[in-house]
């Protein structure tokens, strides 16, 4: 079996309102997003063999593998803003300054962002970067792929599945966990990734 993609290992410290074991719990969810990304494409490289006659099967795969990928891809950035521990952004950063010009502060940013969170469902609550227009977008993805916008990279990534939170907080209490998001934010990292897409 090819091995197209390999687990990320992430340094994630003790964390506010989040616990080690929702975390090493979600960790496993990741990797299982790995090997069904691994898995599906080994399938589809199989089946392509006699692509009319696996057609259907084919089909569904292909549906199925951006639900894997995109969810593998949406871990890794929301494990990535917990590394090296809470970190608040700069207020002569690129990054807020953006955010003034969009929505007037940081602030309502963040409230927007919250908004988007508390959306119903399962699903990620994003905040793009969109260069050809300038302008900072916030969007809510359903499951793991349905609403990414085309082209545009997420520079932060708030998982709004149960999973994320199950272990700390009741579904009712879900605006709690994502207070403890931003509290554990190190918001270095979501700025490095507004300055490799801008």
């Amino acid at each position: 079996m090819t091995e197209y993609f390999t687990p990320k290992t992430f340094t994630i410290p003790e964390l506010a309102g989040i616990s080690r074991k929702n975390i090493e719990e979600h960790l496993k969810l990741y990797a299982g997003y790995v090997k069904f990304s691994n898995y599906i494409l080994n399938q589809i490289s199989e089946l392509t063999k006699d692509a009319e006659k696996n057609a259907y099967e084919l089909g569904e795969l292909q549906r199925r593998f951006a639900f894997e990928y995109d969810g593998m891809r949406n871990h890794e950035i929301y494990f990535s803003q917990f590394e090296g521990g809470a970190k608040a952004l700069s207020v002569e950063s690129a990054l807020r300054a953006a955010m003034e010009k969009e929505w007037g502060s940081y602030e309502a940013c963040i409230a927007r962002l919250t908004g988007v969170a508390l959306t119903r469902g399962i699903g990620w609550a994003i905040l793009y970067y969109d260069k050809e227009s300038g302008h900072l977008l916030t969007q809510w993805v359903d499951e793991q792929h349905l609403g990414h916008l085309q082209g545009l990279k997420p520079i932060l990534a708030l998982d709004m599945w149960e999973h994320a939170f199950v272990y700390d907080f009741p579904t009712s209490e879900k605006k709690k966990y994502v207070e403890s998001f931003f509290t554990n934010l190190n918001w270095s990292v979501v700025e490095e990734n507004f300055n490799t897409v801008k």
